[in-house]
């Protein structure tokens, strides 16, 4: 493994850290995500025509930069400092690869274009609070029963006589699913019986389509309860039966493999900035005449924030070279972005527990991510069985 930067990843990382300085102090985050879209639409376009942001991990033929997804993480290891309120991680990170790896050849031409543009915005609706089981991330997903199950609750797709689809149903914590063009719905089809769990598209336009904006403990990251009343959808990829369904699951698995590696990297970069910040702030702070940050007191809980953050970074880094490892990285990233910002508040003293100080931000992006893709303990207990930690020699043989 070779840790070192290329000369272009390092120039984008500049590129980007001078143009989100510029773009993205706290008071731009706190207006951008109070808009209708959640997030600063003029900014986002910059982003897309002047670094191809959406479409980094895109390839060339299909109007992308054609970077790997390490270049991707490396990207929102950036955006994670500023906290960025943006669509990239559901149209980039979530629907992207799913539609790389389901779409047939005349999807992927008409999709994939526009979204590595910036144009197309996409977001993933998972039935339930059930997104990190559907990516495999706390869990296996299959046979596929967070999506609510065939017989009723969560939605169901039917075939029409026309050869289209309808979906009946409703989703909620959907990212991005109030401004997103495109939803990527997973839905039941098939009855009890024969229930399987496919993808299909819905476009923002379509009939019986409703959405509304959910408040969330955490504005930046904006999402949405989305219900589909005899909504025409259209089915991504081809229908082979059973095969799609195993298609449909695994290529879930793989999209949860990556989006934890960039979710690490994401979460890394707002740890570190969340300790930056409270480290030059206890450089200015006067206590009893000196720096608050001269008390060894104080030096050794940074000390030990600094140590978690180094930590979760080598481990995202090492996820984005290997994104089999992203479960772990994203529960080391996640832990350290917890224990960083509850520091943060702490050692900012009276001013860190204002609503006005943006160290309550970096907080409740940890708690968040949490609920989403998490918890912790679930992520590690999940990246554990798959390693086989606790299986027992018998059974490793019998397997």
């Amino acid at each position: 493994m070779d840790a070192a930067f290329t000369a272009e990843q390092d120039e984008m990382r500049r590129t980007l850290r001078e143009i989100l300085g510029k773009r993205c102090g706290p008071d731009e985050v706190k207006a951008a995500v109070r808009t209708a879209a959640g997030h600063d639409r003029e900014l986002w376009r910059q982003l897309s025509a002047q670094l191809g942001l959406p479409g980094i991990a895109v390839a060339e033929e299909y109007g992308g930069v054609g970077c790997t997804p390490a270049d991707l993480a490396l990207a929102c290891e950036e955006t994670g400092r500023v906290l960025l309120p943006s669509p990239l991680l559901a149209t980039a990170v979530l629907a992207v690869p799913l539609i790389t790896a389901l779409g047939t050849a005349a999807q992927r031409s008409a999709l994939l274009p526009p979204l590595a543009a910036g144009g197309l915005t996409a977001a993933l609706a998972v039935p339930g609070p059930a997104l990190s089981t559907a990516l495999a991330l706390t869990g296996e997903n299959a046979p596929g029963e967070w999506a609510g199950g065939g017989r009723a609750g969560g939605v169901q797709a039917k075939a029409g006589e026309d050869g289209g689809w309808r979906l009946y149903g409703e989703v909620a914590q959907v990212l991005d699913g109030h401004s997103a063009s495109l939803l990527l719905v997973a839905a039941h089809t098939g009855g009890f019986a024969r229930s399987r769990t496919l993808l299909f598209l819905v476009r923002e336009d379509a009939p019986g389509l409703v959405r509304s904006r959910q408040a969330t403990l955490d504005e930046t990251r904006p999402q949405a309860r989305v219900q589909l009343r005899d909504t025409p959808a259209e089915l991504l990829g081809a229908d082979t039966d059973n095969a799609a369904d195993d298609a449909v699951l695994a290529a879930l698995a793989a999209t949860g493999r990556a989006a934890a590696a960039v979710l690490a990297a994401e979460a890394v970069g707002a740890a570190g900035q969340a300790l930056a910040r409270t480290v030059e702030y206890v450089r200015q702070r006067e206590q009893f005449g000196r720096p608050v940050g001269s008390f060894q007191a104080v030096k050794h809980r940074l000390a030990d924030l600094y140590v978690h953050v180094q930590a979760a970074r080598s481990a995202a880094y090492y996820a984005a070279w290997d994104p089999g490892q992203g479960g772990l990285a994203l529960a080391q990233a996640l832990e350290a972005l917890r224990v960083t910002a509850g520091e943060a508040i702490q050692l900012h003293g009276g001013i860190g527990f204002t609503w006005e100080h943006d160290a309550h931000l970096y907080f409740k992006r940890a708690a968040a991510d949490e609920l989403l893709f998490g918890p912790v303990h679930r992520l590690r207990a999940h990246a554990a069985h798959r390693a086989g930690l606790f299986t027992t020699p018998q059974e490793k043989v019998a397997v």
